[in-house]
């Protein structure tokens, strides 16, 4: 599994597995989920269960179908907002997570920073700009 580090507080990764011993190393406190994607995918207890036996907290906010709504990136923003280590979301590919975090901007950054900072991450959201 690829975790794609941000910066020191918050990374993404595609599909975790319960088994994945890495998002304990990557994140130490916290884990972020997106869930129910595809039919080869863990159930999200299964991935809850995992990361609170390793000592993560355990969030849920699920964003389908390119829809960011209101209450998702709110809820994105307060997770980030109040943890008290790193946090790592994950999605199929990681693109829905940093596409949470570019809107949520729990780090209060310009557009052009949080554009930047997904790109140095992999991910080209520029097409995002108008929404920021």
């Amino acid at each position: 599994m690829e975790i794609r580090k941000v910066d020191e507080n918050f990374a993404v990764a595609p599909q975790v597995q319960p088994e994945d011993k890495a998002v304990a190393d990557a994140t130490r406190r916290h884990a972020a989920t997106f869930d129910d994607e595809e039919t080869s995918q863990p159930e999200v207890d299964a991935v809850r269960k995992a990361a609170e036996a390793a000592g993560l907290v355990f969030h849920f906010i699920p964003v389908w179908g390119g829809q960011f709504p209101d209450e998702a990136v709110a809820a994105f923003r307060k997770v980030r907002e109040e943890a008290d280590g790193p946090v790592l979301a994950y999605c199929r590919t990681g693109t829905r997570c940093i596409t949470l975090d570019t809107l949520a901007n729990p780090d209060n950054l310009t557009a052009d920073e949080r554009i930047e900072r997904a790109a140095a991450a992999g991910y080209d959201l520029s097409a995002l700009r108008p929404a920021l």
